[in-house]
């Protein structure tokens, strides 16, 4: 017996597969893995078979077209086909998770051994074609990943497992970034790292800690800061990267959390905010933060990023104005707001 992969067309509509799989079955074709993706042309349905030896290319696709599969697509593989696509799209993930370099082997594992390579400059458009996929780059300011394969063509089911894949590998790519020991002038060193939930109660301490012109800065508005459900989506957005910087609590073998930068947005643009201890303003903690947060811009997929500060807020308006050009600065009462392009970013970190 042999394996091959068999890809069809059929009509979406009830007794259609049945009919393709007992065609099948005729020529004593055994299923082993069966997927379907839905597409404006019917369902394309992609088995795994084993097939008697003697069954030729052609035989197999005259039994398909048979059992009313069109745009048949047929081709011999190995045992490592047996592995269900959802453990595949796992384990592939899990590695992404360990080293997101590794992402042009994963996507052309994913994609039956597609040709991806990487194209920079442009407008960044995704979408695919018969032949061509095309994904945001999260390692390139505006780039992409084109992925090519003659055969079969692509279903919008794989290009949605491809870009589940990519995210993956911009979560992992952010992870890495944002992490850091950072010496402050003075010789204190402060840890960054990427927030998560778990942090809730530390971040709530610290803002119990802060003074109430800290935290008019920093929300814009008077108020003792977010509620404990705000503040869990404050650290764990849907999309951007949420950093906290730590310290080491003298004695123990604890720390404590001493400040919280958020980077936040939907669509092409991010909002960045800041707070910082009132303790630990002005020995640079915050100039850290920015600068990281900046980093991260491009590969959360942002095309800008967006400060609001209040007129009277000295130090965030030194900081602002030490962005690189162009920025494209509004003023609305005493709010102040600066935007900014991820290209220009790189001139800033």
């Amino acid at each position: 017996m042999a394996l091959w992969r068999v890809r069809a067309t059929v009509d979406d509509r009830p007794g259609f597969l049945a009919v393709l799989t007992a065609s099948l079955a005729l020529r004593t074709v055994n299923i082993l893995a069966v997927q379907v993706h839905t597409t404006e042309a019917g369902a394309v349905d992609d088995f795994l078979v084993d097939a008697p030896d003697a069954l030729s290319e052609d035989e197999l696709v005259a039994a398909i077209e048979r059992g009313r599969g069109r745009d048949a697509w047929v081709s011999r593989t190995d045992a490592y086909g047996l592995i269900d696509p959802p453990t595949q799209a796992l384990g592939l993930a899990a590695r992404l998770a360990a080293d997101p370099d590794d992402l042009h082997t994963a996507l052309s594992g994913l994609l039956g051994g597609s040709l991806v390579r990487r194209e920079q400059g442009g407008a960044t458009v995704t979408g695919h074609a018969d032949t061509t996929m095309r994904l945001a780059d999260p390692f390139t300011d505006g780039g992409v990943l084109v992925v090519t394969r003659l055969a079969p063509a692509f279903t919008p089911a794989e290009f949605a497992r491809a870009q589940a894949l990519v995210e993956v590998a911009r979560a992992a790519l952010t992870r890495r970034l944002a992490s850091a020991v950072v010496l402050l002038p003075d010789g204190t060193e402060v840890a960054f790292r990427p927030a998560g939930s778990a942090d809730v109660s530390a971040v709530d301490d610290m803002h119990a800690r802060c003074g109430d012109r800290s935290l008019f800065m920093r929300y814009l508005a008077g108020t003792r800061g977010p509620s404990r459900g705000r503040l869990h989506r404050l650290l764990t957005p849907a999309r951007g990267c949420t950093l906290v910087a730590e310290t080491a609590v003298a004695g123990t073998e604890g720390s404590r959390v001493v400040a919280v930068a958020n980077l936040i947005g939907e669509g092409e643009t991010a909002e960045v905010a800041l707070l910082v201890e009132d303790g630990w303003q002005r020995r640079g903690i915050g100039t850290a933060l920015l600068r990281r947060l900046l980093t991260l811009a491009g590969p959360a997929g942002f095309r800008s990023v967006t400060l609001h500060t209040h007129c009277d807020n000295d130090a965030m308006l030194r900081t602002m104005k030490r962005l690189p050009h162009p920025a494209r600065t509004d003023r609305d009462g005493t709010l102040i707001s600066a935007t900014i392009a991820v290209s220009e970013l790189r001139a800033a970190v």
